[in-house]
């Protein structure tokens, strides 16, 4: 609407311009009639401005994809191309690893170690006087980071282990009694006390530290020490005939105890408990490193 009005009041600024410019001006002044040439006007005319101007690009969602895949390729590629593969052996088991560069001081490690490894720690253990033989089934998946704070051959490791260990042990007698809460309960009457444990964390936080030395510019060599947190220790122990009366000796012959041998089995349990085996599991490995 604005732009009709606009058109309509130029054409007649221009047609009363055009009028003035083609007749004379009559005056009459004292009687006598002077006629006047008038010269054309030129008017000139400020639009008002628009309310409106147009954008080609208003609306227009820019292409971002191209940003967008070349970072997702970027992390797949890492992902699915690791820099460097590793196999280990020691206290946690016998396993391996791999690993992905972040940058030349950082790598992130993922692995796992298992199998029986008993043996490594003595493949026997003692909760106060009763002496455990063990049998130990590990894995220990992990995943954790390196580093190298100086640039060398020194790293610093951490991470978190998620442990599914499993230990049977099975208790010695030691002059035909079981010494339990300073108490000797005769072993014949007791039987066999054998059971299992395992440690309560879930997930297990480590620390190592150790050093990687590179023997070729793909090939190198490791080792690591440190300690991991498993937790609390739950144990079951169970006597072959629980309802067995038990005797005690008090070194000169044997008396009644007044418990049976299930309920020796549960002292021997409380106390494998108190020992909290491997609380903290130390961590002692080496291996090898081949990188792409």
């Amino acid at each position: 609407m604005k732009l009709i009005k606009l058109t309509a009041i130029s054409a007649a600024v221009l047609a009363s311009t055009a009028a003035l410019a083609a007749d004379p001006v009559i005056v009459v002044d004292d009687n006598a009639a002077v006629a006047y040439e008038v010269e054309p006007v030129a008017v000139a005319y400020q639009a008002e401005p628009a309310s409106y101007a147009y954008n080609a690009n208003a609306g227009v969602v820019s292409n971002t994809t191209g940003a967008v895949v070349g970072g997702t390729k970027g992390f797949f590629s890492k992902v699915v191309n690791p820099a460097s593969v590793s196999a280990e052996v020691g206290t946690l088991g016998y396993g391996a690893n791999i690993g992905w560069s972040m940058n030349e001081k950082t790598e992130l490690q993922a692995g796992w170690a298992g199998g029986d490894v008993a043996d490594l720690f003595g493949g026997d253990f003692d909760a106060d006087d009763v002496n455990y033989d063990v049998d130990a089934d590990f894995s220990n998946p992990y995943l954790g980071v390196q580093l190298r704070p100086t640039g060398n051959w020194f790293t610093v490791g951490a991470g978190i282990i998620v442990p599914d260990n499993d230990f049977d042990v099975t208790a010695n007698s030691k002059g035909g009694t079981y010494k339990i809460n300073d108490v000797s309960y005769n072993a014949d009457d007791v039987g066999t006390l054998q059971g299992t444990m395992e440690h309560r964390n879930k997930l297990a936080p480590y620390a190592t530290i150790g050093f990687r030395p590179n023997i070729t510019n793909n090939f190198g060599l490791f080792g690591e020490i440190g300690a991991a947190y498993m937790g609390k220790t739950d144990a079951t122990v169970n006597a072959t005939d629980p309802e067995n009366v038990v005797r005690v000796s008090n070194g000169v012959t044997d008396i009644p105890s007044g418990l049976n041998a299930g309920q020796v089995a549960k002292l021997a349990e409380q106390e494998l408990e108190d020992k909290d085996w491997l609380e903290w599991l130390p961590i002692v490995k080496v291996g090898a490193t081949y990188r792409f």
